[in-house]
């Protein structure tokens, strides 16, 4: 197996190189994560073979929050934005080998034409949906249950050690 880079892949030493189903009983389940790591944290703090241990997501949605509108405003101060960064970053290489005395001039064309390519490709992307799509948002993979499973050996203490944790009592 290779990496998209071409190197060999690394994995964790015991763990399967192909995507496999999860194995072991189930000991816990939570509605978030946190909570499912929480559980896996305190057995590990109870000295328990965590490597036994896997956090299953079931029940994957996309979850996309919308964080904005967008309009033609915000879409030409984001591209005039991203532009400047990318023109500065250019004028301050060509900078680098233009001749001592004109350090400056690089960097200013560089950053006048980040900007102006910036608001035009910012432009023709916004122009190109047609009003389809006027918002901004973020997307996330969520679970609507996290189960914690453990491998047939220690799934008996796994669940013990994590009843004391859901009636907080501390582990003997």
């Amino acid at each position: 197996m290779t990496t998209p880079f071409g190197g060999p892949a690394r994995t964790a030493p015991g763990l399967p190189n192909l995507p496999t189903p999860p194995t072991g009983w189930p000991v816990g389940s939570y509605a978030t994560y946190e909570e499912a790591q929480r559980a896996v944290d305190h057995l590990a703090d109870s000295d328990f073979p965590v490597r036994d241990v896997t956090i299953v997501g079931v029940d994957l949605m996309l979850v996309e929050r919308v964080i904005g509108r967008l309009t033609w405003g915000r879409v030409l101060v984001s591209g005039a934005a991203s532009g400047a960064w990318f023109g500065l970053f250019v004028g301050l290489l060509l900078s680098l080998f233009s001749p001592a005395g004109t350090s400056f001039g690089p960097i200013l064309v560089g950053l006048a034409s980040g900007i102006v390519f910036g608001l035009v490709f910012a432009a023709v992307g916004y122009g190109a949906t047609r009003g389809r799509r006027d918002f901004t948002s973020a997307s996330q993979m969520v679970a609507g249950r996290y189960d914690v499973l453990c491998q047939p050996r220690n799934a008996e203490k796994a669940r013990e050690l994590l009843a004391k944790l859901a009636m907080g009592t501390k582990p003997v």
